[in-house]
């Protein structure tokens, strides 16, 4: 099969959907795949065609919000380049600019088209209103989004129920959603594949010692991630247990926000934030950790929270519907309803090391269920599906347009 992946971001882009996008791309193409990707350039204004990954690089203007790119909806250089390649399926990963050209595209040449959505947008607006009209903000999502997710595509991919409910009950959509949970190469989070070198050199450089209990936040530092939570409860806990730690991994518009509110309450020294962290170095920063801490209700699945089990940190993750197919109480890591259970939770782990060695283990069990390579067998039943789908609406169409040119039909 011939698989096109659509997508703003991509590679040297750091992301949960990145990893999503490498990780269905590897899998799918050791299944005997070809897979291309169409992507914004975040690194210039020019086209670019990667001929050794099938990667082409899409010109564009920067948006403003985290280093994206917005392209044209139609880039004429990039149409002869992609009909070579002779799709029979296009997987779209989002709603703007390069989704647009997606759907046109897979439109003007008959190519079934996949999509998958992967972000909340109404809890984002705030981005763009700045606290301003967010309720007709949100109506003019909602409109987009059935509109992108229903009216344009073939057949629609959710990670959760979560999504899965709000197209069904809110959105009311009638087309057909499957649920497929994004899976990660688990592989790679597992402690015995980790450079054992490279994580003493970050406990050397983030100063962290055998003693010291550290949590784990990997992810975007922005208002929807509820990081003050976490800070609040580790300023909490470390009142009783100083040797707790808290390493905020990641990169985002209010990192400086938080880092003067850690100060305020002068937890700095039990408070670290890392910055932008590589891809290639992500598995080593999880096994700085003991266990993963997440406070965040705006995910659809939350991918960091698999990456944290393949490493065996148990997870404790905010009482949202995103993380209740996931975290397990007693087996893998706890929810918590409020910074109370947050904090009593760290404490009781921190207090029982067989309980924290038990939920070591369900984490990584747990993990094994979100293999990349059960995830590419799912997404290629659906490419499937489209593509039999496709088929048979165009034999609609020929049966129907032969039916009206008939010269018997009376």
């Amino acid at each position: 099969m011939r698989i096109g992946i659509f997508t703003e971001t991509y590679t040297p882009y750091v992301s949960g959907l990145v990893t999503s996008e490498l990780m269905l791309k590897n899998a799918l193409e050791k299944k005997g795949h070809e897979v291309y990707v169409v992507t914004a350039n975040l690194q210039n204004f020019r086209y670019e065609y990667d001929e050794e990954e099938h990667v082409l690089r899409i010109p564009g203007i920067p948006t403003g919000i985290y280093n994206s790119r917005l392209t044209s909806i139609y880039p004429i250089q990039a149409v002869n380049k992609i009909k070579s390649w002779d799709l029979d399926v296009i997987h779209s990963q989002t709603e703007f600019a390069i989704g647009t050209f997606a759907r046109i595209f897979a439109k003007q040449y008959n190519i079934p088209i996949v999509h998958t959505y992967h972000t909340m947008y109404e809890d984002y607006v705030h981005y763009i209103t700045k606290g301003h009209f967010n309720r007709s903000s949100k109506k003019i999502v909602e409109y987009l989004t059935k509109f992108y997710c229903d009216k344009t595509i073939t057949e629609l991919i959710v990670p959760t129920k979560k999504a899965y409910d709000l197209f069904k009950e809110k959105y009311n959509v009638e087309r057909n959603i499957h649920i497929i949970p994004t899976g990660i190469e688990v592989e790679r989070f597992y402690k015995e594949n980790i450079n054992s070198k490279k994580i003493m050199e970050l406990k050397k450089q983030y100063k962290l010692t055998k003693k010291d209990f550290v949590g784990i936040f990997v992810g975007r530092i922005a208002e929807e991630k509820n990081i003050p939570f976490l800070i609040n409860v580790v300023e909490k806990v470390i009142k009783e247990k100083p040797n707790m730690k808290l390493l905020i991994i990641g990169d985002g518009p209010d990192k400086e926000n938080y880092e003067n509110l850690v100060k305020e309450k002068n937890c700095q020294n039990n408070i670290i934030f890392t910055g932008k962290v590589s891809w290639e170095d992500i598995p080593a920063y999880y096994r700085l950790g003991d266990i993963f801490l997440s406070a965040s209700t705006t995910e659809t699945q939350g991918l960091t929270i698999i990456e944290a089990m393949a490493a065996s940190l148990p997870a404790l993750c905010i009482d949202d519907e995103s993380f209740r197919n996931t975290v397990v109480d007693d087996l893998n890591g706890y929810l918590f309803k409020n910074e109370t259970e947050c904090q009593k939770y760290i404490l009781k782990i921190m207090q029982d090391k067989k309980l924290l060695s038990t939920l070591q283990r369900g984490a990584r069990t747990s993990a094994e269920k979100h293999s990349s390579k059960y995830f590419a067998e799912q997404v290629l039943d659906v490419y499937q599906k489209a593509i039999d789908t496709q088929k048979n609406s165009l034999k609609t169409k020929l049966f129907n347009l032969l039916d009206k040119v008939s010269p018997w039909k009376k």
